[in-house]
C-alpha cells in the first residue's frame, strides 16, 4: 500500500470508529490529534484508537511511552504500521 494510501485508510478508520464530526478529508497528516492545537482527542479516543489500530492493521501498541509517539498523528501512525 502506498504512503498516501495508507494515509487515507487511518484517516477513514480514525473517522469512523472515533465518529468524529469532521470528514477524513480534513485531517491532516501532520495534524496531532490530540490537545487543542489538534483534533483535541482524549484518553478514551486513545483507547479507541488502539484498538482499531491493531483490529484494521496489525499494528499492537504495548506500552504509554510508546503510545504517545504513535499517536501523535496520522504520519506517525503510518510510520509505525509501516516497521511493524
Amino acid at each position: 500500500m502506498s504512503d498516501i494510501a495508507l494515509n487515507e485508510k487511518i484517516k477513514q478508520v480514525l473517522a469512523s470508529e472515533l465518529m468524529l464530526e469532521i470528514p477524513a478529508e480534513e485531517i491532516g497528516d501532520d495534524t496531532p490529534l490530540f490537545g487543542p492545537s489538534g483534533l483535541g482527542l482524549d484518553s478514551v479516543d486513545a483507547l479507541q484508537i488502539v484498538i482499531a489500530l491493531e483490529k484494521h492493521f496489525g499494528l499492537k501498541i504495548g506500552d504509554n511511552e510508546t503510545a504517545r509517539y504513535v499517536l501523535h498523528s496520522v504520519n506517525t501512525i503510518a510510520t509505525a504500521i509501516n516497521a511493524k
